[in-house]
Parts: structure tokens; C-alpha cells; sequence
């Protein structure tokens, strides 16, 4: 018998989704044990958060041109933008938990009240938006890449991609707000 990615879609991205969650939860609460991981030099860990606040930012316009690509009717542009916004959040996620697991998370140098009234929620909404994302991205992922595009029409992608699409943008939104809190700000 023959598995075809295709008519498991929804199982692949549920297994997808927990292993991908499992890890970044993993890490996030000290599960990875740091002994397991190459450590880089000092320069490299104080360079992620800049590289990762770009790679965000290229992410935002990735994803902003694709939105604009499929609204134009420019199907293979779409496609090739969303594959790299992708790839993008793909290395983001790479960088930030090598950092987390061999560093920990990033302390809030700032005044208690904006950690309280500023960071913390936007952090938490930013969290919640990036758990919502995987299992919305992966689906319309995984439609989109086992089908040719004439069939991609007569499934739910273009719902489910105005969704993960949103849910991308305002999470890297606040993401690069986070970065500018911890690193810019104060």
C-alpha cells in the first residue's frame, strides 16, 4: 500500500505540529540538555537577536509580498515568497532556541512597569500567535506542496492562508517589538 502525503495532510500536520511544538517547549523549559549542543563562541550567541530581529523583518516583507503576489493573480511569485517566509521562520526558530537552550531566555532589562503593563503581554501574545501559527502554517504548507497548483484551488489553503498569514505577520510584529524592548530600548 502506498502513502501518499497527500491524503494524510491533516495527520502530517498534526505530527508535525507536536514535534515541532515539543521542541520549542522542550528547549524553552530546559528539557535539551545543554551538554548535548556545540557551543558557539560568545560573539555568535550576542549576534542571533540581531541576526533573528532581520530575519523577522525580511519575514514580514516576505510574507506581505506573497499576500500581494496571490491577489494579483501571480501564483508561482506567491508561492516562491511564502516557501521563503517559510525557510525564514524556519531559521529564526533554529537560532533562537540554539540561544535558549544553551543560554536560556533573554532577562527584561527595563523599569518594572514596562516589564509588567508592555513586555509581558506583548511577549505572551506574541507566544500564543507563534503556537497558533505552526499548525495553521503546516497545513497550508503541506496543501500547497502536494498538490500542483491547479488543485490547490479546490482546497482550503486560500482559507486557511489568510489566517496563518495574519497570524505570522502580527506574530513577527511583535516579535521585532520584543527584540526592540530587550535590545534596542533598553
Amino acid at each position: 500500500m502506498e502513502f501518499r502525503a497527500r491524503d494524510h495532510v491533516r495527520g502530517l500536520t498534526a505530527l508535525l505540529s507536536v514535534l515541532s511544538l515539543a521542541l520549542v517547549f522542550g528547549a524553552a523549559l530546559g528539557a535539551i540538555p545543554r551538554a548535548a549542543i556545540p557551543v558557539a563562541p560568545a560573539a555568535a550567541f550576542d549576534a542571533i537577536p540581531h541576526v533573528n530581529a532581520v530575519i523577522s523583518t525580511v519575514a514580514i516583507v516576505t510574507i506581505l509580498a506573497g499576500v500581494r503576489f496571490v491577489r494579483r493573480g501571480e501564483i508561482e511569485r506567491h508561492r516562491r515568497m511564502m516557501l521563503a517566509s517559510f525557510l525564514l521562520f524556519a531559521t529564526f526558530l533554529v537560532l533562537y532556541l540554539y540561544k535558549v537552550v544553551v543560554q536560556g531566555t533573554a532577562e527584561f532589562p527595563g523599569p518594572d512597569a514596562v516589564y509588567r503593563f508592555v513586555y509581558l503581554p506583548t511577549l505572551a501574545i506574541h507566544i500564543l500567535l507563534a503556537i497558533v501559527c505552526v499548525p495553521v502554517v503546516y497545513y497550508v504548507l503541506l496543501l500547497a506542496l502536494t498538490r500542483p497548483i491547479t488543485e490547490v484551488f479546490g482546497t482550503e489553503h486560500a482559507r486557511f492562508g489568510r489566517v496563518a498569514a495574519s497570524l505570522w505577520l502580527v506574530s513577527f510584529v511583535l516579535g521585532n517589538v520584543v527584540y526592540a524592548l530587550l535590545y534596542v530600548v533598553y
